[in-house]
C-alpha cells in the first residue's frame, strides 16, 4: 500500500520538502497544507523590493501551479491543522476533515511578536509578515507621512530604508544602545546607523516604546517620556515559533520544535524543518534559525530521513539584508568572546568583519563585499585558521585564502 506523507506549512521549507521527496524517489501520496489563501511564496522580498514596488507579486511565488500538479502533490490552502493524533497518525483540519499520515513534516514557521502596551489596537499600527501586511502598509506609504518604526532589527531597518526612499519622514525606535544588536557586530551596526542618518532617518536609541496615542487612529508614539507624532507605525520586534500544534501533540518543544541532526522530532514518524525548529548547530550549541538557508537545507535533510536515508545536517547558516544600495551578507554564527577583524574601509561602503574563534574563522559579515562573503563561508565550513594580519591585508585577494 502506498504511503502518505503530509507536510504542514506551505512555505519555503514545505515546498523544498515536496521537491526533495519527489527528486529522491518517493512515489506515495503527498499533501501540502497551508493556512494562507496564497500558494507558497518567498517572504524576504516583502520588506524590501515588494514594499518598494519594484518586485511584482507574481514573482513572489516559489513555484507555478504546474509544479504541484507535476509533482503529484495535493496543495490544500486556507486550511489549518488543528490537532495531531500521534497514536492514530491522523491530523484534524480546520474544515472538519481528518487526514491520515504515515510520516509527517511540520514546517509551520513563525509569527510576529506583538507589542504589549497601551494603544496597540489603534488603526495605523502595522506588522509585517505576509502579503496582506505589506498591501495594508503600502496604502499608507505617502510622501511626507511620518512613520515610526519600532525595532531596529532587519525588518524594521529594511522598512525604514524603503520609507526614506519613498519620501516618508522616518523615525526608528530601538530599546538597545545600537541597531541590529542581536545580529551584527558593533562596526557593522555603527556603519548602518550612519547610513540611515545620511538618508534622513531619525534614530531614537536606548528608547523603549511605552504606548501609542490617538483617537480614531494612531497619532503619536509615547517613548522615552516624550510624545512623538506619527501617521503610521511599523512594529518589527522579532518573531516567535509556531510550535503550539507540536507541543499539544506531546512533542518536545523549547522555543521551537526540538529536532535531531536528521530533523526528527521526539516521535520517529514526525519531522520538522525551518524557522519553527530548534536543533544543534555546527558547534553543538542549540539554536533556532530564522533564515531561508535553514528552511531549505533542513527540509532537504528531513526529506532524506523521511525516506529512511538520513544524513546529518550541519550546513553553514547564511543571512542577508538589503537596505538602500547596501547588501549585507552574513555567514556563520558569531558568539560573545569572538575576536573581530575588519577588512576594508567602512567609509568606502565596502568592507567585511571576520569573527575568529580560537584562531579559526567562525563568521563573516560582508557589506557590498561578495568575495569576502563567498570565500568566508568556505573558510567557516573548513574550520580554517587564518592569521588576522592576513585577513586585514586587502592587497591579498580573498581567493588567496581559498
Amino acid at each position: 500500500m502506498a504511503k502518505h506523507f503530509v507536510i504542514i506549512g506551505a512555505g519555503q521549507a514545505g515546498v523544498q520538502a515536496v521537491q526533495s521527496l519527489r527528486a529522491g524517489g518517493f512515489v506515495g501520496r503527498l499533501t501540502l497544507l497551508g493556512d494562507e489563501a496564497y500558494p507558497p511564496y518567498q517572504r524576504p522580498p516583502l520588506s524590501k523590493a515588494y514594499l518598494l514596488g519594484t518586485f511584482a507579486r507574481e514573482r513572489l511565488f516559489l513555484k507555478g501551479d504546474e509544479f504541484y500538479h507535476e509533482a503529484g502533490c495535493e496543495l490544500v490552502l486556507n486550511t489549518r491543522a488543528t490537532a495531531i493524533d500521534r497514536a492514530a497518525r491522523t491530523i484534524a483540519l480546520s474544515d472538519g476533515r481528518t487526514l491520515s499520515y504515515d510520516k509527517l513534516l511540520i514546517a509551520t514557521g513563525t509569527r510576529v511578536r506583538k507589542l504589549r502596551c497601551l494603544g496597540t489596537d489603534l488603526p495605523g499600527i502595522h506588522y509585517l509578515r505576509d502579503i496582506a501586511d505589506v498591501d495594508g502598509l503600502q496604502s499608507e506609504f505617502k510622501p511626507g507621512a511620518r512613520m515610526a518604526v519600532v525595532g531596529g532589527g532587519y525588518i524594521g531597518l529594511e522598512v525604514a530604508a524603503v520609507g526614506a526612499k519613498r519620501g516618508l519622514q522616518v523615525t526608528v525606535f530601538e530599546s538597545a544602545a545600537r541597531l541590529m544588536p542581536r545580529t551584527v557586530s558593533k562596526p557593522v551596526s555603527d556603519f548602518y546607523a550612519q547610513e540611515h542618518l545620511k538618508a534622513g532617518v531619525t534614530l531614537e536609541l536606548n528608547t523603549l516604546v511605552a504606548g501609542f496615542e490617538g483617537k480614531d487612529r494612531v497619532e503619536a508614539v509615547r517613548a522615552g517620556g516624550v510624545s512623538h507624532p506619527a501617521d503610521l507605525v511599523l512594529v518589527g520586534i522579532g518573531v516567535v515559533p509556531n510550535d503550539e500544534l507540536a507541543a499539544a501533540a506531546g512533542l518536545t518543544c523549547s522555543d521551537g520544535i526540538v529536532v535531531d541532526r536528521n530533523a526528527m522530532t521526539s516521535d520517529p514518524a514526525i519531522f520538522a524543518a525551518g524557522d519553527c525548529t530548534r536543533h544543534h548547530g555546527r558547534d553543538g550549541v542549540e539554536i533556532r534559525l530564522e533564515c531561508v538557508q535553514n528552511a531549505i537545507d533542513q527540509a532537504k535533510h528531513a526529506a532524506l530521513a523521511m525516506m529512511d536515508r538520513p544524513k546529518d545536517y550541519g550546513e553553514v547558516p547564511w543571512f542577508w539584508s538589503d537596505q538602500y544600495d547596501l547588501k549585507l551578507q552574513i555567514a556563520g554564527l558569531a558568539r560573545p568572546g569572538d575576536s573581530i577583524v575588519v577588512r576594508g574601509d567602512p567609509a568606502l561602503r565596502k568592507f567585511a568583519v571576520f569573527h575568529l574563534r580560537a584562531g579559526r574563522v567562525a563568521a563573516v559579515e560582508a557589506v557590498n563585499a561578495a568575495p569576502e562573503y563567498l570565500i568566508g563561508k568556505k573558510l567557516i565550513a573548513a574550520d580554517a585558521e587564518i592569521p588576522p594580519e592576513k585577513l586585514v591585508d586587502t592587497s591579498l585577494a580573498m581567493k588567496a585564502f581559498a
